[in-house]
């Protein structure tokens, strides 16, 4: 529901004409294409202060302790790190004054390249090597996922591979081998630390 609430602020924006590309009158294809560079921007920026900030990262390490890497993961975040990342986006959206269907694809293109990034697919290294250029690939981004705290504060992209290359934050392969590299938050790799109920009061938590 809460993509939908994003659909819902665009429209609001445009009725009350709000936002950058409403009082500039912005066209239609570019207004779209700005958005989604500007949105997955803002999920960059997003991640790396949810790794900065210790009451975000708190919220933010439950995506990271899920020890067995795959498309689950990309779905595996604490419901108040959610709200707080939805608030950031309808910020945005009400910033910019988007059209509903760029919000839409945003939202879109966001849910289908989290699911990729984090699933278990080989993919070859002269595929990948090329995908690398405009889009984050699973071995990419698992790099970001390993127990090692440098890595873990590495490629943060979503969508877009650029943004860890243009801020610095990028790192091509992981220390050790993707097959040997452990994946996880150490002191939270046991079982009972990937209970439910363990997950959810994880931010108490030390």
């Amino acid at each position: 529901m809460l993509p939908i609430a994003g659909v819902g602020a665009a429209i609001l924006a445009g009725e009350q004409g709000w936002g950058l590309f409403n009082l500039l009158s912005v066209s239609s294809w570019l207004s779209v294409v700005i958005f989604l560079l500007a949105f997955d921007l803002t999920i960059y920026f997003q991640h790396r202060l949810f790794h900065a900030i210790p009451i975000l990262w708190r919220l933010h390490r439950m995506h990271h302790t899920d020890v067995d890497y795959d498309v689950s993961t990309g779905n595996r975040f604490h419901p108040i790190s959610i709200v707080l990342s939805s608030l950031i986006k309808l910020a945005l959206i009400l910033l910019l004054g988007p059209l509903p269907v760029a919000v839409l694809i945003a939202e879109l293109l966001l849910n289908a390249t989290s699911m990729f990034n984090h699933s278990n697919l080989r993919v070859s290294a002269a595929l990948d090597k090329g995908l690398r250029y405009f889009m984050v690939t699973p071995d990419m981004h698992r790099v970001h996922h390993s127990v090692n705290a440098s890595e873990h504060n590495r490629n943060f992209g979503f969508n877009f591979s650029w943004w860890d290359r243009l801020f610095g934050t990028y790192q091509n392969q992981p220390e050790i081998d993707h097959d040997k590299m452990e994946i996880g938050i150490a002191g939270f790799r046991d079982q009972n630390s990937n209970e439910l109920h363990q997950l959810f009061t994880q931010p108490l938590k030390k």
